[in-house]
């Protein structure tokens, strides 16, 4: 059986049809397909390269805070250990001040009290001498 010539038209026709689909709309929107594909690739690749650099910023910045912190703990020990000190320094002169009154006052305390037992002393005699000439003077 030989083939008649419409077979071969319609043949014919489909082949070109077919160069005609395959060249005028699936290369074109394949080749927008792949250029989708390779846009979304790159977008991915940018956003894993932003989250790296982020996630570095962020170390960066966490070691930086640490860093400070560390700096604002070793100041605030030195204030008081300086705080210490001086409340130690402080408390050593009061203690010393008033170590120096308390003995500048247990002496003139004692000297009062020697004054004050002579004076007594001073006047039991005369007072023992007037007890004494009273006796005696009504006795005799």
């Amino acid at each position: 059986m030989i083939p008649d010539i419409t077979s071969l038209w319609v043949i014919g026709f489909l082949l070109t049809c077919t160069f005609l689909l395959k060249t005028l709309i699936f290369e074109p929107i394949l080749r927008v397909i792949e250029a989708r594909g390779q846009a979304v690739a790159d977008a991915r690749q940018m956003a894993d390269t932003a989250a790296d650099r982020a996630s570095l910023a962020t170390t960066e910045y966490t070691q930086k805070l640490n860093a400070a912190r560390t700096d604002v703990y070793q100041s605030m020990d030195e204030k008081r250990r300086a705080a210490l000190e001086s409340r130690a320094a402080l408390i050593g002169e009061t203690r010393a001040m008033v170590e120096r009154e308390l003995a500048d006052a247990s002496h003139r305390l004692r000297q009062e009290a020697d004054e004050a037992r002579g004076r007594l002393e001073r006047e039991a005699d005369a007072l023992a001498g007037v007890i004494v000439s009273r006796v005696l003077g009504r006795a005799s």
